[in-house]
C-alpha cells in the first residue's frame, strides 16, 4: 500500500489543512482516488472528530469512503506543523491512510500492521533521516525480531488485565493503542487481553469468562461500545 508514487519526502505545507491537501494531492496523482475533493472532505470530517495528530511528532490522517479507487497509503515529512497533536508537540511524520468503503480484513490488517510500526522508536527516528523513497519503503518493510532475553528478566505478576480499544473510523487508533496496551502488559509482566472494535468488526472479543476473571479494566475508546457488561 506504500510505493514511491505515494512518497513525498518534503512537504511544503504550513498549516494542517495545507498538509492533508497535499497529501490528498499526492494519493491523487499516483492513481488511489475517484474523487480527491470528496476523499479530503472525509478526511476533514474525521479531524473535526478528534485530531489524528499523535505524540512523537506523528500524525495518521484517514478516511474509509467510496472516493477511494485502491487502498493506498501516503507518506509525506515536514520540518514541522501544528497538527493539534495529543502531546502538543509539532507533526513531522505523516501517513494519509485511504481505505475503500468495502476495504478487506487483510488491508485492514496490513494498516494495523504499519501503525503499530509507529511505535517504535528507532524505526521514526530513521524514517526521518531517510534520503529516499526505496529507503522509506525498505525501513517499513523491515520486520522487527523480539528481544528474548529483555523478556526472560520481566517478573510475571498476579492479575489479569482486559481492554477494549475503539476509534470512529477503526483503521489506525484502534490498533495503535491495542498494541500499545499489549507491548507495556509485556514490559510489566502483566497479562493482559484487549479487544479491537475496528472497522472489520470486533476481533479477540473479551467473553464473559474473561470479564469474570479480570482484576481491571481499561476502555481506551473515542465511540460508544457496550459498557454493561463490565458492571
Amino acid at each position: 500500500m506504500v510505493s514511491k508514487k505515494y512518497i513525498k519526502l518534503k512537504l511544503t505545507g504550513k498549516t494542517k489543512d495545507e498538509i492533508l491537501e497535499e497529501l490528498v494531492e499526492v494519493l491523487n496523482a499516483g492513481g488511489a482516488l475517484n474523487d480527491k475533493d470528496e476523499f479530503l472532505k472525509v478526511v476533514k470530517q474525521r479531524e473535526a472528530t478528534s485530531s489524528t495528530g499523535l505524540e512523537e511528532g506523528i500524525a495518521i490522517p484517514h478516511g474509509k469512503t467510496t472516493a477511494v479507487k485502491i487502498p493506498a497509503v501516503a507518506f509525506g515529512r515536514s520540518e514541522g506543523v501544528d497538527f493539534d497533536s495529543l502531546d502538543g508537540e509539532k507533526s513531522k511524520l505523516f501517513f494519509m491512510i485511504a481505505a475503500p468503503e468495502d476495504a478487506t480484513d487483510s488491508h485492514i490488517e496490513t494498516l494495523s500492521k504499519l501503525t503499530s510500526k509507529l511505535l517504535d522508536d528507532e524505526l521514526r527516528e530513521r524514517l526521518e533521516k531517510a534520503s529516499t523513497e526505496d529507503e522509506v519503503i525498505a525501513i517499513l518493510n523491515e520486520e522487527k525480531s523480539e528481544d528474548k532475553s529483555s523478556k526472560e528478566n520481566v517478573i510475571k505478576k498476579d492479575g489479569f488485565v482486559i481492554a477494549v480499544t475503539a476509534c470512529p473510523v477503526g483503521i489506525a487508533h484502534t490498533y495503535m493503542a491495542a498494541d500499545s496496551l499489549v507491548n507495556k502488559g509485556k514490559e510489566l509482566g502483566v497479562e493482559i487481553k484487549v479487544e479491537t472494535n475496528g472497522s472489520v468488526g470486533v476481533k479477540n472479543e473479551l467473553t464473559p469468562e474473561d470479564i469474570k476473571r479480570a482484576t481491571g479494566v481499561i476502555v481506551a475508546a473515542d465511540k460508544t461500545i457496550d459498557m454493561d457488561r463490565f458492571a
